[in-house]
């Protein structure tokens, strides 16, 4: 039977200033450790902690500019297109522009606290 979700859980999020999270589908609302679906909406200036998660990261900008910072370089994905983070991989991400940035975020398989391996 379709398990029906009504509405998401807000999660604390790492980096400043802070940004909203609202898990969907994941460990905290829907139990699921297999895949999470996240809907993030970080302001302007909002940068967090490298990280090395041991998960794949899917995202798709639907709005402003998210910078994804990786050991070969920068990328600045904007509203319509979207970038894969493969699991092992360092990235750190970033909302440097005027506007912020949201966006979906799936990660393959579900985002832990214990599997993200953010720097200190």
């Amino acid at each position: 039977m379709p398990v029906h979700l009504p509405s998401p859980t807000r999660i604390v999020a790492a980096g400043s200033p802070p940004k909203a999270i609202d898990e969907y589908v994941g460990r905290v609302n829907s139990g699921t450790a297999a895949v999470s679906v996240a809907h993030m909406r970080s302001p302007s200036g909002w940068v967090e902690p490298g990280q090395r998660p041991a998960f794949d990261e899917y995202t798709v900008v639907l709005g402003g500019m998210l910078r994804v910072t990786h050991e070969g370089g920068t990328i600045d994905v904007r509203a319509g297109e979207a970038v894969i983070a493969r699991r092992g991989e360092w990235v750190q991400y970033s909302s440097p522009g005027p506007e912020g940035a949201e966006y979906i975020a799936v990660c393959l398989p579900a985002f832990s606290p214990e599997t993200v391996h953010r720097d200190s």
